[in-house]
Formats: C-alpha cells, structure tokens, sequence
C-alpha cells in the first residue's frame, strides 16, 4: 500500500532531444567502384543516458506513471523487467540503489547536483517537502526530486560519488568533503545517536568530519559506513553486531575511525560492502576481509562466523583490483580480467554451485572471449544483496544471481544461473545494485 504523501512533481529533470543522423552519398571520382558513404553524425560526441529496471512500486526508478497510471497507462506497473530510460536533463555521473530508494548525481557546479526517488521514511533523501505544508516531508518520491546540501560554496563544489544502505545514504564531494543523511540507529551516519530520534520528515544532513586526509571513497553496508581516504586508510562507522566496521569490536559505533588489524599500514585503493560483510583491495593487489562470514565469504582465513578485524585473505586467482560485497555472496576483478566468486547463492557458475569457500572463475567465454574478440575482458564488478553485474571493456552488461522481483532486468522473472547479457542501447559506463532493482549509466550516440 502506497502512502499518500506521494511525490508527484518537483522539477522534471527534463527531456534530452536528439537529432537523428543522417547519411550522404557522393562519387569519389569518375573511377569509383561505388557510392562512398559519409556519415554527418559520426563525430557526434555520445549523449549520456541513465536506464532503471525492476521493482517500482517503491519509486525507486523514478517514473510516476509506473506507480500512479496517468491517462496514456491504465494499470499500475509492478515490475520494469528491461532497462527504461529515465528522463534526465543533467549528465548523471554517479548512482546508488539504497533499499528502495535511489540517488544520482551530476558532477555539474550548478545549483542541482543531486537526486533522489523511492522510499524515504528515513529522511535517506532529504527532507522533501509536501506541496501542502513546508514543515511536512515526503515518504516516498515517485520522480527524481531535487536534494539540497547544506555546501558552503553550492557553486563551485561538485558531487563526486554517492553510496546507499538500508535506510541512510552517503555524499562525496570534491570541495567540502563527505554528507550524510537517513536513519542514525547505529550511528551509520557518523554522527552522535539521538535516543528516540524520528527520522522521518528529518531535515538533518550532517557533514562527516574526522578523517586524515581528502575522502575517495564512500561505501554503505546495510547499517554501516566505510570510507577511504587518499592516503589509502579505511575509516568505519555505524552497527558492527557482525564485526562489519572492522574496529576489534561488536558495538555500535558513532564516528568514523580507522580500521586496523591487517590494514595498518597498507595503502587500500578499493573498498566495498552492501550487506554485513567489508572487503578492502590494497593497491599491491591483495584482499582484506572482515564482518559476517556466516556464508563462507571469509573462511579462507576462520571458521567463525563473524570477524571484527580485517584480515589478509590468502587468494590464488591473481592481482585484485576490485571488489564486490553482497549479502552472501563475493566476487573479485583481477588485474586480467576475470572474474572470481565464492560465499553462498547463484554463484554464476550454474546451478550445481550454489556454495563455495574458496574462489571459482567464471570462464571468460561467459562474458564474449572468444578467438574471435580475444581481447574482451571484464573492467567493473558490483554486487547487489543477492545478485551480481559486470561491465565489459566493450560497454557491455553482464547480470547473474536472484532475479528478485525483475531486478537483472533480462525480461523474465527467472534467475539467471551464468552471465547474462542485458539489452541496452548503448555502452554502458557504469551500474548501480541493489535489492530488486538497479541503475545504469550508459553513453550512446543515437
């Protein structure tokens, strides 16, 4: 059931208009074979698109018609089971799927530079005001609704990357560095827990301070956050029952500190985290691992089900470069290309392999090597809580994993038990996961 207050218009982000291309025939010369075609469009420089799929009802991919039909829609659209696009006037640069909701972000210097659509009884988008009352905000926002940071300098500051967990979110910026806003339990948001805070209708957007140097990276689990700062140190915060936040401890935690155990003196150059376990790849190609390991995402290095410290985990695929966390289940990049997966779930193997402690390739083949294409190898791996994406050095989406209502976007409901292409016009940039829907950033010239 959809709550009433509903987000039915802010500021549309707009429609891009594109001219089609068109083509031109001329004779070389006299001895011409045959006509040579010139094309005016093709030193166009690509348009940047943003496409979402699955669950809808939320609001988290951000298109009203799908949950409030308008006139040229009679029913309500549950489920988007391929990629459609979203209708952005701004160059997306970065997008998170929180649980039910979603930001993106522009890294433009104008005034809007933020965006949020889905659930938002947590204030996990801001504070977005009723049409009927200024004191009243939103629970869900059914488009992409305008988020207003509180930055000294709005003109001049850019959002560089953004993060989202279960019910709270994380802005980076170039200038004035990390945001945060949404549900502070635990303390996720790296700011003192209130006793009886109600977060929802929150105007609360609180700056994160105490970090050694410029943040890089920001990372929501489910009720924690991880941050990693230049000089390759991983900070930690928020609920740390399962030893998530890497700190030597299962409590609570209000601010960010820095993690140790195997990461003292390690310079890290990737994390990340979506459920209640943390990875961290330092720059020599190693992998740290802490928090739940209740899935054998961490048995490598314990038979418990929970570590509160990172530890080195001892790999023989090769040189990391980067990492995917989801609720059960792990895979890593390596420095070649390939792609290796272990925990519990649909590993992306086929059904036969449903659990594993230890790393397993996915053939290559899998994702378009061939003899034909042998230079074809996988540039970026993301995780949702139960389903995994790789983008190809070619701009292609491959999905695999619970295909949690339409969330991998392949047109059916089954899920996919190896690598499956998904259908988007275009190259695609970037992905976003979450738990039954996702966000890709792709760049086309039509």
């Amino acid at each position: 059931m959809i709550s009433p207050l509903l987000r039915l218009c802010s500021r549309p982000l707009g429609r891009c208009s594109f001219s089609s291309l068109s083509r031109t025939a001329s004779l070389q010369d006299q001895s011409s074979d045959g006509p040579v075609y010139q094309y005016v469009g093709q030193n166009r420089k690509p348009t940047h698109r943003v496409f979402v799929w699955g669950f809808s009802l939320s609001g988290a991919l951000g298109v009203p018609s799908f949950v409030v039909p308008d006139s040229g829609r009679k029913k309500v659209r549950r489920t988007q089971l391929t990629p459609y696009r979203l209708e952005t006037e701004d160059k997306i640069s970065s997008a998170a799927c929180g649980y039910g909701f979603t930001l993106i972000a522009s890294s433009t210097e104008d005034v809007s530079k933020l965006w949020g659509m889905g659930l938002n009884k947590d204030s996990q988008l801001g504070f977005q005001r009723t049409q009927h009352s200024r004191h009243q905000s939103y629970d869900y926002v059914l488009e992409p609704s305008p988020v207003a940071l509180p930055l000294q300098h709005p003109l001049q500051t850019r959002v560089v990357q953004v993060s989202c967990g279960r019910a709270h979110s994380l802005i980076l910026t170039d200038q004035e560095g990390v945001f945060s806003m949404g549900n502070n339990a635990y303390g996720q948001c790296g700011r003192t827990i209130v006793e009886d805070e109600v977060y929802s209708g929150s105007h609360v957007i609180h700056k994160i301070k105490g970090f050694d140097s410029r943040v890089t990276q920001v990372v929501c689990g489910q009720d924690h956050s991880l941050f990693l700062t230049e000089t390759g140190k991983v900070f930690s915060c928020g609920w740390s029952a399962d030893g998530q936040t890497g700190l030597g401890h299962h409590n609570m935690s209000s601010s960010p500190t820095e993690v140790g155990g195997d990461l003292t003196g390690v310079k890290v150059q990737h994390i990340s985290s979506y459920g209640d376990c943390s990875l961290a790849v330092s720059t020599e190609g190693a992998l740290f691992g802490w928090g739940n390991s209740e899935y054998r995402q961490l048995s490598s290095v314990t038979e418990a089900t929970q570590l509160n410290v990172p530890r080195h985990l001892p790999l023989s695929c090769g040189k990391v470069v980067q990492a995917a966390c989801g609720g059960t289940q792990v895979a890593v990049l390596t420095e070649d290309g390939d792609v290796f997966v272990w925990g519990y779930g649909i590993l992306g193997k086929g059904p036969d392999l449903s659990e594993s402690s230890t790393p397993e390739r996915i053939p290559p083949s899998l994702f378009g090597r061939s003899d034909f294409n042998p230079s074809v190898s996988v540039s970026r791996i993301h995780c949702g809580l139960a389903h995994f994406a790789a983008v190809t050095n070619r701009g292609e989406l491959f999905v695999w994993g619970k295909n949690l209502r339409g969330c991998l976007g392949i047109g059916k409901h089954d899920d996919q038990f190896f690598p499956w292409r998904v259908t988007v016009p275009g190259q695609v940039v970037d992905v976003a996961c979450g738990v039954d829907h996702m966000v890709a950033l792709v760049r086309s010239i039509m």
